[in-house]
């Protein structure tokens, strides 16, 4: 919500996409203060091991897209181990810099290929909401962005403990761990989502 505050491109692009959901806690609390419909906060930690266990009883077809071949491998053998007989149809690699033509051609032909039912993309905030509205337009596939899960998976970074998600901290716990990486996401990104709440709250209020 902070990014699409202050990026316009960014908020038509959560508009238009089809799989966006409410990851953080702070955003459920702000649903219920602001106009609209009140949100339940849906944990891609949580929301992609859940469909995959799920999917398997009906033979739900998953596409890994991001991080490196290396995180893809680890976290495919941790899936298969954990969810015995889940299908993994592909994976492709990330970047992590914008795409060739050539190079995104590549991609897109090797998830029509694959045929999976659900494309997950673990690009990280932007970059994956932009993918995910692109791979449902252009190649007809259901695409899910979930951010650092993959790396979770593949055991390459630490999850937060359950009690920061309870509190609505969990950025915190990310922000120790990675503080020259996270610092602007969280502390800029933060101050400015508290901004845009409060500013609705006020112009709610003088209506």
């Amino acid at each position: 919500m902070s990014l699409a505050a202050r990026d316009p491109e960014y908020r038509r692009i959560l508009i238009e996409s089809a799989a966006v959901y409410p990851d953080g806690k702070p955003l459920s609390w702000a649903s219920r203060l602001l106009p609209g419909p009140r949100l339940s906060q849906v944990r891609g930690p949580s929301l992609f091991p859940d469909v995959l266990d799920r999917g398997r009883a009906r033979g739900v077809r998953h596409y890994l897209l991001g991080n490196t071949d290396e995180v893809l491998e680890m976290m495919r053998r941790e899936l298969e181990r954990r969810f015995p007989g889940v299908l993994i149809v592909g994976t492709h690699k990330s970047y992590f810099r914008p795409m060739t033509d050539e190079e995104q051609r590549a991609q897109d032909d090797d998830i029509r290929a694959a045929d999976p039912d659900i494309v997950w993309v673990g690009l990280g905030t932007p970059l994956q909401d932009a993918e995910t509205r692109r791979l449902a337009r252009e190649v007809g596939v259901l695409a899910i962005g979930v951010g650092v899960v993959f790396d979770f998976v593949a055991g390459t970074k630490a999850e937060a403990p359950a009690w920061t998600t309870r509190l609505g901290v969990e950025w915190l716990f990310r922000l120790c761990s990675e503080p020259r990486r996270l610092w602007r996401r969280y502390l800029v990104g933060n101050a400015v989502f508290l901004w845009a709440v409060l500013r609705q709250l006020a112009s709610r209020t003088r209506s």
